[in-house]
C-alpha cells in the first residue's frame, strides 16, 4: 500500500520531491530510471545505463540508491551504487560535485534528473583517489558490465534488465500515443492528392482561357437588364398561342433643321434693338403730336415778333 498520500504536501521539500517524481514518470529517459520508494519519499532507487561506446560500461545497467536530506533541495542528496561496476565502490557514498560531500557546489535548481546525467558522464573519468571511487582494468569493467544486466535489487524485486525494459515499454506507449494512425495518414495523402488534382485542372483551364479576364470581370460586375412583365408573358404563352408576326417599326420623324447664328452678330443685333427702342414706352401717340404742335407754335410766335 502506498503511503505517499500521508505526507504533508504543503511542505516545500515534499512538494519538490513529488514534482520531480511526476516529471520523471511522465517524461522518461532511455538512459536511466528513478523513483522514490512507496513508503519513503526521501529514499530513491535508480537504474542507470552505462555511457555509450567505446566506454567499457556501454552494455552495463547499474542500480543505486539516492538519499535526500530533509532540507532538500537546499542541501544536496547523496548517492551510492549497489551494482558492482569497477568504477564506484558498492554501497558506499560517492564523492562528486553534486553530492553531499560538496555542498558548496550544489545548486537548488538542480534535481534528480540532473544528478543522474552527471553521474553517467562521471563514469568514464578516472577515480584519482576520490571517495567511493576505485580503479580497475578495462576488461574487468566490461565483464562487470555484462553481469550487471541480470543483477536483481532485493528492495525493488526486479533485475536491472526488467526495470529498463519496463521503461522502454512506457516510452513506446508514449510514442504510439503521439503518432498519427496509418489510416489517417493515408486519408490525408489521398486528400492532398485530390487537392493537387483540382489545382492542376484549375490551372490548365485558366491557361486555355482568353487573356481578357479584366473585361469579363467588368461584364460580370455590370448588372444585366432584367426582362419586364410584358416580355416575360409572351414567352410563357408561346406554348399555347401561335406566334404573332413581327410589326414593322414606325419611322422616326426627321429632326427639324436648325440654324446656327454666330455669337458675336447676335449680341450686336440685341444691342441695336435696345438703342432703337424708345424710352417712353407706354405713352399714347396723340400726346407726342400735341407736344410737337405746341413747340412749333411757340417757335412761330417768337420768329414773328422779331421779324
Amino acid at each position: 500500500m502506498s503511503t505517499r498520500g500521508q505526507f504533508n504536501t504543503k511542505n516545500p521539500t515534499i512538494k519538490r520531491i513529488l514534482k520531480e517524481a511526476s516529471e520523471l514518470a511522465s517524461q522518461p529517459s532511455p538512459d536511466f530510471h528513478a523513483e522514490p520508494l512507496e513508503d519513503n519519499l526521501f529514499e530513491w532507487h535508480f537504474t542507470l545505463r552505462g555511457p555509450p561506446e567505446p566506454s567499457p560500461y556501454a552494455v552495463g545497467l547499474y542500480h543505486g540508491r539516492i538519499i535526500l536530506p530533509a532540507q532538500y533541495p537546499l542541501r544536496p542528496p547523496s548517492f551510492r551504487f549497489v551494482t558492482p561496476s569497477g568504477r564506484f565502490e558498492v554501497n558506499r557514498e560517492i564523492c562528486l560535485s553534486i553530492s553531499g560531500h560538496h555542498e558548496e557546489t550544489w545548486q537548488p535548481a538542480w534535481g534528480i534528473r540532473t544528478a543522474l546525467v552527471a553521474i553517467r558522464s562521471f563514469m568514464d573519468t578516472d577515480a584519482k583517489g576520490q571517495v567511493g571511487g576505485i580503479d580497475s582494468t578495462e576488461s574487468a569493467r566490461k565483464k562487470l558490465a555484462s553481469e550487471s544486466v541480470g543483477w536483481r535489487c532485493g528492495v525493488c524485486g526486479k533485475s536491472n534488465d526488467e526495470i529498463m525494459k519496463g521503461r522502454e515499454i512506457v516510452e513506446e506507449e508514449n510514442r504510439k500515443a503521439e503518432e498519427v494512425p496509418e489510416e489517417l495518414r493515408l486519408a490525408y495523402k489521398d486528400e492532398l492528392g485530390e487537392k493537387g488534382k483540382e489545382k492542376s485542372e484549375a490551372s490548365a483551364s485558366n491557361s486555355g482561357a482568353p487573356q481578357n479576364s479584366g473585361t469579363q470581370r467588368e461584364q460580370q460586375a455590370t448588372p444585366q437588364p432584367q426582362p419586364s412583365d410584358s416580355t416575360i408573358k409572351p414567352r410563357l404563352n408561346t406554348t399555347t398561342s401561335a406566334p404573332q408576326p413581327a410589326q414593322p417599326a414606325a419611322p422616326r420623324p426627321a429632326p427639324a433643321p436648325t440654324r446656327t447664328i454666330p455669337a458675336a452678330p447676335l449680341r450686336q443685333q440685341q444691342q441695336q434693338q435696345q438703342q432703337q427702342q424708345p424710352l417712353d414706352d407706354g405713352i399714347p401717340g396723340w400726346i407726342d403730336k400735341a407736344i410737337y404742335g405746341v413747340v412749333t407754335a411757340l417757335a412761330f410766335l417768337i420768329l414773328r415778333k422779331f421779324f
